[in-house]
């Protein structure tokens, strides 16, 4: 959702995006949109596909600014964009860009890089350069947050390369079409903590007709104490650190999520 040429990866797959059931059932959003109500706007989105958040984030008053490097995700969201009222529509802008390097000509009070997109980003130089480019566009003490998942040392122990599993539960289009999704990983590189992914979406339509689509994409894992020293490389000090979006401590519980809230440091 941020990085990588313009071959989009999501291409096949961006329709069914919104109706994924664990992305759609996901408990960040009332998280973000507090988060934003908090910082006043305007808001800065990095990995915004298809408007998950940054919708709810306009509905709520704020204004914000999403930027990724999908079109055909940014596709989606316009469509969900033109069904808003206008003054929601006023509040929303989208621009397709690089995560790496882009320029807004505006400052931000509040950056976020939501649902993992940062993990898109498969080497230190890149990661660095997002995050001089969103800092780049905060306003002074400016804030961060970058939502990540904490490695699980054990499923990453345990993952069977080309096995498929994970089967999350059906749900229908409104077109009818009734979709099952599953996963496997295809490649391991543990030098470089890469995972090659590969989600799997079998089809049927009403018909009866069926298709696989497949989407499949590299994953770097990034632990705490390295997403600590990125940040801190690139001028923020981290504030908060939670483990979940009702915001208990890192620790909590293993391994859940690696939210950080960090602030821009003076130059």
């Amino acid at each position: 959702m941020g990085a990588g040429a313009v071959d989009d990866e999501y291409g096949e797959i961006a329709d069914l995006y919104d109706y994924v059931v664990p992305y759609r059932e996901r408990a960040d959003v009332a998280f973000f949109v507090d988060a934003a109500l908090v910082a006043g706007g305007p808001v800065l989105e990095v990995g915004c596909g298809t408007g998950r958040i940054l919708i709810p984030t306009a509905r709520a008053g704020v204004d914000v600014t999403g930027v990724d490097l999908s079109p055909r995700m940014l596709g989606v969201c316009r469509r969900r964009l033109d069904g808003e009222p206008e003054q929601v529509r006023r509040r929303a802008r989208l621009v397709q860009a690089d995560m790496r390097r882009f320029d807004l000509e505006q400052r931000f009070t509040l950056a976020t890089i939501p649902f993992r997109p940062f993990q898109h980003l498969l080497t230190v130089e890149h990661q660095l350069a997002c995050l001089a480019s969103v800092r780049a566009h905060l306003a002074d003490a400016g804030t961060l947050i970058v939502d990540l998942f904490n490695p699980s040392l054990d499923a990453l122990a345990s993952f069977r390369i080309g096995e498929e599993g994970g089967e999350e539960p059906e749900f229908t289009m409104p077109d009818g079409r009734r979709v099952v999704r599953t996963h496997r990983l295809l490649a391991v590189d543990r030098f470089n903590q890469v995972n090659d992914i590969e989600l799997i979406y079998r089809v049927t339509y009403p018909g009866g007709r069926k298709e696989r689509l497949l989407h499949r994409f590299p994953m770097r894992y990034v632990f705490r104490f390295e997403m600590e020293h990125l940040l801190a490389r690139t001028g923020f000090r981290v504030e908060h650190l939670y483990s979940d979006f009702e915001k208990h401590p890192y620790g909590h519980a293993y391994p859940g999520e690696l939210i950080f809230v960090a602030r821009k440091t003076k130059d």
